[in-house]
């Protein structure tokens, strides 16, 4: 029989849970299936109208060309980096593995636009890098990066880092005893890696695959900076444009093109569980983590290729981001007369709309975070703790707002809120908090891996101990779990905070006037044709991505491996 502290303790539980659960259901079930239901049935009503207007567009179907060209060119690139540095990094004994993980990985977690901007300042006519060294085009020569291939480079450059934490991961947790088989049977390493670990690596490697393909098709900042310029529109960029252009009148052909994406981003995430359907790559010997492979000769010349890779892909478009933000105009050569911090001085003090997004971008990168912690502990609690067929669900939801392109979790926003909420009579469109409605829903996955991570390693003996002396499970959240679990949560925070800061893809069809974010005002400066601005503002935005990333390393002996990706 049941006392009745118990049974309040159980009631209270449930309450908790449900709650956690109604939380996950609005934020990623229900923007997404009012999404479905404008695209079917805009008026209330079932109705192909708008599915028609769409299909029969030839605009849809060139945006869409586009977007498989550059989502697989970009995937391609990526895969390719991605694994060799994954392998090189993982398998052999190079040394300061640590400081190369930290600069591979920063273009991932630095803003998407601001990646794209700072290649386009390394190539072409007006690039103060090539004007410095006396190698630039001819005026009016054409930027090479306004192009099909120009998209895809940077794409590659930007997610190469995901396909190689993906894989790392895998990598980290390859047996021992399976290389020293391949080894001692007399084959080298390189056949060690083709004929054992590559076919090991299979679910990682197309887990990299689909998270590759879902980011780049997605992806708004690049291809808005790189295709807009050279009318090479993708999907994000068309409904961007029918978007701005004619307004929520449009809103169920833009519903129809976002459900195009959704439904393109699912076949690549489906097609990867259908290529491992029926293999096994269980391995039953892991006594020990692989020991790497002895470069010996070779390791000099590979720890400089690596750092050179590093160069190119990290240090060369940032230096000629840095270089472009210290001249008065663009085209202007660079020298000791012409150097000026004019550009910076204009978008910290004299550019009101700066101010007011480095105030938005933050208060809503911060309140996303400290929300998503507090929602994401007692949740990760059930997930870990409690686990069912329910919870699993709610697991699996958490992950679809982030999987998919963003411009469809903010299309799928402006359904949800656009009239006034029933009951209340409040419109959050138009208004700063439908842009944080969608950051909560898109980054609650990004906070609640690194607190799952945490509650694997976690002994539950404290916690058990305090609920037979009576504790309830709030009161065992917040002193015992809580405190134990908040170096993962810091740096689950962090990694909001710093996705958030620099986001682009929602707030530029979300922002309205007073609630521009930095990634808004950055896209209004290269829109308008004012790059030296947007350098300037790119390069503070870096600054604070280095800052913040370099400021959690002093978490990394505190926390899970692998929390921080750019730790190795």
């Amino acid at each position: 029989m049941i006392d009745a502290g118990g049974l309040r303790e159980r009631v209270e539980d449930s309450a908790l849970l449900w709650s956690l659960v109604l939380v996950v259901a609005v934020l990623s079930v229900l923007p997404l299936a009012r999404l479905l239901l404008e695209g079917i049935a805009p008026a209330g009503h079932l109705s192909a109208d708008a599915l028609l207007r769409v299909l029969g567009t030839s605009s849809t179907w060139t945006a869409t060309q586009h977007s498989l060209v550059t989502a697989f060119g970009g995937t391609l690139l990526a895969v390719v980096v991605g694994t060799l540095v994954a392998l090189t990094v993982s398998l052999t004994d190079i040394r300061g593995a640590n400081a190369f993980v930290f600069c591979f990985v920063a273009p991932l977690l630095l803003a998407a636009q601001v990646v794209a901007l700072a290649w386009l300042q390394v190539f072409g006519p007006s690039s103060t890098l090539l004007k410095l060294i006396g190698i630039a085009p001819p005026m009016g020569s054409r930027n090479p990066l306004y192009s099909a291939g120009g998209i895809i480079l940077v794409l590659g450059v930007q997610y190469a880092p995901l396909v190689f934490l993906t894989l790392r991961a895998g990598l980290r947790s390859l047996p021992q005893e399976l290389l020293e088989a391949g080894l001692a049977g007399g084959a080298g390493p390189m056949k060690v890696v083709r004929t054992i670990v590559m076919p090991l690596m299979t679910p990682p490697l197309l887990a990299s695959v689909a998270l590759c393909f879902v980011s780049c098709l997605g992806n708004f900042g690049i291809p808005a900076l790189l295709g807009i310029p050279g009318n090479y529109l993708v999907l994000p960029t068309l409904i961007y444009q029918r978007l701005a252009g004619l307004g929520p009148g449009v809103l169920s052909e833009v519903a129809v093109l976002s459900v195009l994406i959704g439904a393109i981003a699912v076949i690549g995430i489906v097609s990867q569980d259908l290529l491992l359907r029926g293999r096994d790559f269980r391995t039953v010997s892991a006594s020990a983590v692989a020991r790497p492979f002895e470069l010996q000769r070779w390791r000099l010349p590979v720890e400089v290729a690596l750092w050179t890779l590093t160069a190119l892909l990290l240090v060369l478009p940032l230096t000629a981001l840095v270089l472009t933000s210290l001249v008065p105009a663009v085209g202007v050569p660079l020298n000791f007369e012409s150097a000026t911090a004019d550009n910076y001085h204009f978008v910290l003090l004299e550019h009101a709309g700066t101010r007011r997004a480095l105030r938005n971008s933050f208060g809503l990168s911060a309140t996303a975070a400290i929300a998503i912690v507090v929602i994401a502990v007692p949740l990760a609690y059930f997930l870990v703790w409690r686990r069912n067929r329910l919870l699993r669900l709610v697991n699996l939801v958490t992950e679809v707002p982030y999987a998919l392109p963003g411009v469809v979790l903010a299309i799928a926003a402006i359904l949800v809120f656009l009239k006034p909420l029933p009951l209340l009579g409040v419109s959050l469109y138009n208004t700063i908090w439908i842009i944080l409605f969608c950051y909560l829903a898109r980054f609650l996955v990004l906070g609640l891996r690194p607190i799952i991570s945490g509650y694997h390693q976690l002994d539950r003996t404290l916690e058990e101990a305090s609920q037979i002396a009576g504790a309830r499970l709030l009161r065992r959240l917040v002193t015992i779990i809580m405190p134990l679990v908040a170096p993962a949560a810091a740096a689950g925070a962090l990694l909001i905070f710093l996705t958030a800061f620099n986001e682009l893809t929602v707030s530029a069809l979300l922002w309205s006037s007073g609630t521009e974010t930095l990634g808004v005002v950055f896209f209004s400066f290269q829109q308008g044709g004012d790059s030296t601005y947007a350098a300037a503002l790119g390069v503070l935005t870096v600054m604070v991505s280095f800052g913040l990333m370099l400021a959690t390393l002093t978490l990394a002996n505190r926390l899970p491996r692998g929390v921080l990706p750019w730790r190795d």
